[in-house]
């Protein structure tokens, strides 16, 4: 959201540069991790599809979607109180959905649980 601000873009193409930065970050964090324990690149992007998709999507259409419907939320500059207020808001309420979903993901053996059975202890 900030990129896409700062360079003055209309909503559309800042929403769509956070998504795909988004997926991006997300996904190439537990490519991360998967890749420091020894795992092949077809096994590690079918861990990292398995651990993210669901988080990312969940948190990319909660938090766009609590921007869209504050007012002014959008068209909000850097310099403006409102721009940050809103996206942390937005976070917060994304964070406040997807962590119950993560949770039951992982209770079932889903989601990040897939990440967990990689991590040395």
């Amino acid at each position: 959201m900030a990129i896409g601000t700062a360079l003055a873009w209309h909503a559309a193409p800042t929403m769509v540069l956070a998504i795909v930065l988004a997926f991006f970050f997300g996904y190439s964090m537990t490519l991360f991790a998967v890749f420091r324990v020894g795992l092949p690149l077809k096994a590690a992007l079918g861990v990292a599809l398995a651990a993210d998709t669901l988080s990312i999507t969940t948190m990319e259409i909660v938090d766009n979607g609590v921007l869209l419907l504050l007012p002014g939320a959008m068209d909000a500059h850097l310099a403006d109180g409102l721009f940050w207020w809103s996206l942390a808001l937005a976070f917060a309420v994304a964070f406040l959905v997807t962590a119950p979903i993560n949770r039951r993901l992982i209770a079932r053996g889903k989601g990040h649980a897939v990440v967990h059975r990689y991590h040395r202890h």
